[in-house]
């Protein structure tokens, strides 16, 4: 039976999410869109719609979705997406999952997913709307991100948000390879990918079980079509996959700011298989390693308690599932509340 599992590229942001995105989008099986915003806002706000159960409510939803930034960007019809939504799975995931469906569709695939470098620290969301989801993580040398980062349009004005960027991507990646199977989380190094990207991309298929594709280690051909105008910081991925960004933090980054990350990365790096530029001291290791555990063991604990009390508070009913009922995998599991 073909695979029709949704597929979500997470990563930290500059680590080449939207690269590998139009590298998986070459696919002919499979469609992932352009960077929306309106999953993780929806499920915030699930108790506002309500019970899905109710048309209207549906409805409401849908609006919300089409009326959302960047959803236009997609290319689709408002009011077909939300006829789409209302006519569907009463389920969160199910009305999303649908309008990633509904772009899938826009060119004849049958297989969706979504992009969104964000994701990555909110994993548990993603496969509790989407069960059966393939997560697809990439990852990049956080001096590199960081020299990437500074240079956005969008970025905040303080130097240590941006290593804090990576610092939180690197620990949640540690998180999701111990926590997730190996059908369910991937990893795939930017270096790597840049460097030679058929070998890697079939490691992608076969986590995917889809044939490779040749097209896959074109990405630049579809940026046309699948990178909006606007995003000025996308420009290389008009450009074949080059090398010519590896270690460009060498020359991107000023010896304060490359001692300021490294300080404060500890031995991340090299959990990942980068160089530091000098020796980690012990200390910093040991603060790093007990900031990785506290992260690891007790966020998630603090993150349910939250939500508990937040519920308590506010007498709220147990809500109903959120889980979408779209995919094979989807409607042969027990429903995800």
């Amino acid at each position: 039976m073909p695979a029709d599992r949704p597929i979500f590229i997470v990563g930290c942001p500059r680590s080449g999410t939207t690269m590998l995105q139009l590298m998986v989008h070459a696919h002919p099986r499979i469609a992932v869109p352009p960077e929306t915003r309106f999953l993780l806002a929806a499920y915030q706000r699930r108790a506002v719609f309500g019970d899905l159960t109710e048309p209207a409510r549906r409805h409401g939803l849908a609006r919300y979705i089409v009326e959302s930034a960047q959803f236009e960007d997609l290319g689709l019809n408002g009011d077909e997406v939300t006829a789409a939504i209302v006519a569907g799975p009463p389920t969160l995931g199910s009305a999303c999952g649908i309008v990633y469906r509904m772009y899938s569709q826009r060119f004849g695939k049958p297989r969706w997913g979504d992009k969104r470098p964000l994701y990555l620290r909110h994993l548990p969301t993603i496969l509790r709307l989407f069960p059966d989801a393939q997560i697809i993580n990439i990852m990049r040398d956080g001096r590199d991100c960081v020299a990437s980062l500074k240079e956005t349009p969008w970025k905040p004005s303080e130097f240590d948000k941006l290593i804090d960027y990576w610092t939180k991507s690197a620990d949640a990646s540690l998180l999701a390879e111990r926590r997730y199977p190996k059908d369910v989380y991937h990893q795939v190094r930017y270096e790597d990918l840049v460097a030679d990207p058929e070998p890697h991309l079939r490691r992608v298929c076969e986590f995917l079980r889809e044939d490779y594709d040749p097209a896959m280690s074109t990405p630049n051909k579809l940026a046309p079509v699948a990178v909006p105008e606007y995003k000025t910081w996308h420009t290389l991925t008009h450009r074949a996959p080059t090398t010519e960004r590896v270690q460009s933090w060498r020359t991107r980054l000023s010896a304060e700011e490359l001692r300021r990350c490294e300080e404060m990365f500890g031995d991340r790096l090299a959990r990942f298989g980068y160089q530091p530029s000098a020796p980690v001291p012990r200390l910093t290791r040991m603060r790093s390693d007990a900031r990785l555990i506290a992260r690891h063991r007790l966020g998630p604990a603090k993150r349910a308690a939250r939500e508990l009390w937040r519920r308590i508070r506010s007498a709220e009913p147990a809500e109903p599932p959120v889980a979408a009922l779209l995919t094979a995998g989807q409607l042969g599991a027990r429903p995800v509340s």
